[in-house]
C-alpha cells in the first residue's frame, strides 16, 4: 500500500483543466500549495458556462443539481455562500413531430394526446413503467455487474413501448447517449444512479435547485482566492515526468517544472497529453470515450413538443426509423424559462443535437460539449483508477470517475486535493465519496 507523507514545504502543484474536478482539486490544494491552472479555453468552468441572453444570464452546460444526490456540492455552495432558487424539473417525450407526445408532470401531460387514451402501446408503456419503478431496484441485486440494462430487461420481460417511448429516451436526455446505447449501460449502475436521484419515485422527489445568476456565480466565488493562478487560452501541449519532478509544455511558452500535476481534463485528453504514458495509464484511460453535443441556446419553439401543453423542463425529440435507434444523438431541448425561473414573456431554450437548425435570427450561442458513454468495460476501469493516483507525481480527476455528472467530478477533484495536498474539506456529509472508487490505496 503507498502512502504519500506530506510535505514541510508548500508543494508546486500544476492542474489541469477547470472543470468542477480541477477548480475544486485547486481551490482545496491552494490553501496550502502553490497552484498553477492551466486552461485551454478562453474563459473557466469547463461545464459551468453562463450566456447572457437579452441581458439575462442563462446556463447552458451545468444547469441543476439537488440536496439530497450532490451532498458535496451542495456543501460547496453553502461554504460558499452561492445563492440558490428552486427549479421545476419535469419531462416530456414528442416523436415524429407530434405522432406520440406526453409529458410525465400529471394526467394531463400523460394525456395532452388524447388518442393515447385509445393506445395499447401507450398503456403498455405506462404498465411497465409502473413495474420497473416498483421491482428494478430489487431486481438487479443478484444481477452479475457485468450484466447490461438490456439483459435485465429482456430477462425482467420489459416491452419495447417502454424502452422506446420512455426508458430510453430519459436516459439519453440524462447522459446526452444515443437512446438504445442506453441498454449497453450496466444495469446494477444505472439503477442505483436512478434510486440516488430519486427517479423511481412517484411522490417525494428530491427538489431540484439552481444557482441564481447562472453557473457563473459559483465558479467565481470559488476561483476568487487563485484566480490570478489561472491561465486560460494555455492549453497544455504535453506532459513529461522525469527524476521525481513533472514538466509541462503549455502554450507557445517554455515548459516549466512542477513537484505534481493534477489532469482534470477528459480522460481521452489526458492520455493525449502525457508524453511517456505507462502502459497501466495507457490502459485504463483509453477504456473512457466521449460523444459530442452541439449545443445551441435560442429562441426557436419549433424544437419543442407541438402541443404547448406537453412542454416541460426537459423535451426528448426523435424521429422514426434511425433517430429512435442508437445511432443519433438525442436532440433535448432545456427550456430555461422553466428550469431557471427566467420571465417567460421570452421564451429561452437549449437544445442538445437540434433535429433540425434552429432559425438563425433566433440563436443566440452555439457550442460544443462532450460527455463521457459508459458500459461494463468503463465500470471495471473506473474500480481501478485510483491506482494511478500519485505514480510518477501524476493524478487524474473528472466525472468520468463516477457517472459523469458535477458530484461525481467535485468528489474525485476533493479526494485528490485531500490525498496530495494534506488539507480535508471543510465539510462533512454523509458518503462523501460513495459516487467514485476511492480506495485506501494512496489516501
Amino acid at each position: 500500500m503507498r502512502h504519500f507523507p506530506q510535505s514541510d514545504r508548500p508543494l508546486k502543484i500544476a492542474v489541469v483543466g477547470t472543470g468542477i474536478a480541477g477548480l475544486s482539486a485547486a481551490w482545496l490544494l491552494s490553501k496550502r500549495h502553490e497552484v498553477t491552472v492551466f486552461e485551454a479555453d478562453d474563459r473557466v468552468g469547463g461545464h459551468s458556462h453562463t450566456v447572457y441572453a437579452g441581458g439575462v444570464p442563462v446556463d447552458t452546460g451545468f444547469i441543476v443539481y439537488n440536496e439530497v444526490s450532490y451532498p458535496n456540492l451542495t456543501a460547496l455552495f453553502t461554504h460558499l455562500d452561492v445563492p440558490t432558487k428552486a427549479s421545476e424539473m419535469s419531462f416530456a417525450v414528442s416523436m415524429d413531430g407530434g405522432k406520440l407526445e406526453y409529458a410525465g408532470t400529471n394526467l394531463a401531460g400523460l394525456f395532452a394526446q388524447r388518442s393515447n387514451l385509445a393506445s395499447p402501446r401507450f398503456w403498455s408503456m405506462l404498465r411497465d413503467l409502473v413495474r420497473f419503478y416498483r421491482q428494478a431496484p430489487d431486481g438487479v441485486r443478484d444481477l452479475d455487474p457485468s450484466a447490461s440494462l438490456n439483459d435485465y430487461l429482456d430477462s425482467a420481460g420489459f416491452g419495447r413501448a417502454f424502452r422506446e417511448d420512455h426508458l430510453y429516451p430519459m436516459a439519453a436526455a440524462i447522459w446526452s447517449t444515443p437512446a438504445l446505447e442506453i441498454g449497453n449501460y450496466p444495469a446494477l449502475s444505472f439503477v442505483r444512479f436512478c434510486e440516488n436521484h430519486g427517479l423511481l419515485k412517484f411522490v417525494r422527489r428530491p427538489i431540484w435547485r439552481t444557482v441564481d445568476g447562472g453557473s457563473r456565480a459559483y465558479v467565481e466565488r470559488l476561483t476568487a482566492s487563485f484566480r490570478d493562478r489561472i491561465r486560460t487560452g494555455t492549453p497544455v501541449r504535453a506532459i513529461r515526468r522525469v527524476n521525481g519532478a513533472v514538466e509541462i509544455s503549455a502554450g507557445g511558452a517554455e515548459a516549466e517544472w512542477f513537484d505534481h500535476v493534477v489532469i482534470s481534463a477528459h480522460a481521452d485528453q489526458a492520455l493525449g497529453m502525457l508524453a511517456d504514458r505507462s502502459p497501466r495509464e495507457a490502459e485504463l484511460l483509453s477504456t473512457f470515450t466521449y460523444g459530442d453535443n452541439e449545443t445551441v441556446l435560442h429562441r426557436d419553439e419549433t424544437l419543442m413538443p407541438s402541443r404547448r401543453r406537453v412542454w416541460a423542463s426537459w423535451n426528448y425529440l426523435a424521429q422514426s426509423g434511425r433517430d429512435r435507434t442508437a445511432v443519433r444523438k438525442p436532440c433535448v431541448t432545456y427550456w430555461m424559462n422553466r428550469l431557471q425561473g427566467i420571465s417567460d414573456l421570452r421564451p429561452c431554450f437549449v437544445t442538445l443535437s437540434p433535429l433540425h437548425a434552429p432559425a438563425e435570427d433566433k440563436v443566440i450561442w452555439r457550442g460544443l460539449y462532450q460527455h463521457p458513454l459508459f458500459n461494463a468495460a468503463t465500470l471495471a476501469a473506473q474500480k481501478q483508477l485510483w491506482s494511478l493516483q500519485g505514480e510518477a507525481n501524476t493524478w487524474f480527476c473528472g466525472s468520468y470517475f463516477g457517472s459523469g455528472f458535477h458530484e461525481d467530478a467535485i468528489q474525485a477533484g476533493l479526494a485528490v486535493g485531500e490525498t496530495l495536498g494534506g488539507n480535508m474539506r471543510p465539510w462533512s456529509v454523509e458518503g462523501e465519496s460513495d459516487r467514485i472508487f476511492r480506495t485506501l490505496q494512496g489516501a
